[in-house]
């Protein structure tokens, strides 16, 4: 994939492998590329795969990324305080997750929220399920969250 073309890519940066999906906005056709990740440099792995697709960035109109390692990181608990900001009505969804068991069919086990719930904070914001905007976030109200995450001991 070169020349003229403008790539919308996505991108999964996992513990083992970097996973890419790329389309070619020009012809429609889509590839995916897997390389290995690097721990400690996960951009490193992101890099390697866009070089397989195209020498220059400039062709890349949109990049959509999701982070498995970072994802991980997170129910590993092993990350900073951290807090969430999320559309309003959808603060709780992690916490309701599986719960810790011993076995995992039994009904009794521990639960300890990944993100205690005065940390995870809420903005006006909804998009459909079509894409369409419904809501637009107001970049105020995130800022205004952000700042009260620091102010409650989370780390930017």
């Amino acid at each position: 994939m070169s020349g003229k073309a403008s790539y919308i890519v996505g991108v999964d940066v996992g513990g083992t492998f970097t996973d890419l999906f790329v389309l070619n906005e020009a012809d429609g056709s889509a590839r995916i590329v897997k390389v290995p990740s690097t721990r400690g440099e996960e951009s490193r792995g992101f890099m390697n795969g866009v070089a397989k697709v195209t020498k220059s960035a400039s062709e890349i109109a949109t990049v959509v990324h999701g982070t498995t390692v970072g994802t991980n990181a997170l129910l590993e608990r092993k990350v900073a305080r951290t807090g969430i900001i999320t559309t309003r009505g959808f603060r709780d969804v992690l916490e309701m997750r599986r719960r810790d068991r011993p076995q995992t069919w039994g009904l009794r086990g521990s639960f300890e929220p990944i993100v205690p719930r005065h940390l995870r904070l809420e903005v006006d914001e909804r998009v459909l399920a079509d894409g369409t905007v419904h809501t637009p976030v107001d970049l105020d109200q995130v800022k205004a969250q952000a700042q009260a995450l620091l102010d409650a001991g989370c780390e930017a």
